[in-house]
């Protein structure tokens, strides 16, 4: 017995030492091949053979195990039916629903407000705005709005005539909903200025983008059904 533990652990140890060597060949290669590549943060095996992927932030690349070829596409599994590919990204994606800095948003809640989602939105962003009005039908959540102004010039006084408002929620919505010009207004804005930090940081770069409980990101208008659908999933997985 103790024979075989031994030659389980030295077997492990073996791959391990052949799978770092391999990632230190495939590191070297393409550095010195392609220079202005950026940091490679991970290298691992993907479950086809021979392929590698090669991670550059939530950037996904596909090489060969000496580094000769670099592929940016997607990896199909067809026998499963999932998109590798975007498994991967959405799960590099994904931004921790409790690290959200909610007291840089305003709150809306429908209903009993028992479900949570995080939207990041511009208010000159027109798909904003179709998916705003599809929001109304979606009951029983508390909605975290972030101003997120990154689309015009006047994207940021828009939002700061928002966040300054009396009432935010209300100058927001009649701004989005019923296309009513929110009066100028000044307070302190340093909570637009932290969610483009914020954003920047976790390559947030269009608008709307959802987050839902379980780290999961939309980016994109989507319709009330389909929000439905993933306050559902995010509620089953986070749990």
């Amino acid at each position: 017995m103790k024979t075989l533990h031994w030659l389980l652990a030295s077997a492990a140890l073996a791959t391990s030492l052949f799978a770092s060597a391999q990632e230190g060949a495939i590191r070297k290669t393409l550095a010195e091949r392609i220079p202005q590549l950026e940091k490679i943060d991970e290298i691992q095996s993907t479950p086809m053979p021979g392929l590698y992927e090669v991670r550059i932030g939530t950037d996904v690349f596909y090489t060969d195990a000496k580094g000769n070829y670099l592929i940016q596409g997607e990896l199909i599994d067809t026998k499963a039916r999932r998109n590798l590919t975007e498994d991967r990204i959405a799960k590099l994606s994904a931004v921790d629903f409790a690290a959200l800095p909610l007291a840089d948003a305003f709150t809306v809640v429908h209903g009993n407000g028992s479900r949570k989602l995080a939207v990041f939105e511009d208010p000159n962003c027109g798909y904003c705005k179709r998916f705003e009005r599809d929001l109304q039908k979606v009951q029983d959540v508390t909605i975290y709005t972030f101003l997120y102004p990154i689309l015009s010039p006047d994207s940021a006084e828009k939002s700061r005539n928002i966040w300054c408002a009396k009432d935010r929620v209300a100058a927001w919505q009649d701004h989005m909903l019923r296309e009513k010009v929110t009066p100028p207004a000044s307070c302190d804005t340093s909570a637009l200025q932290r969610n483009l930090a914020f954003g920047k940081k976790h390559k947030i770069t269009g608008t709307p983008t959802l987050i839902f409980v379980d780290g999961s990101r939309v980016p994109g208008a989507i319709n009330d059904v389909e929000v439905e659908m993933r306050l559902a999933q995010a509620q089953s997985s986070a749990k």
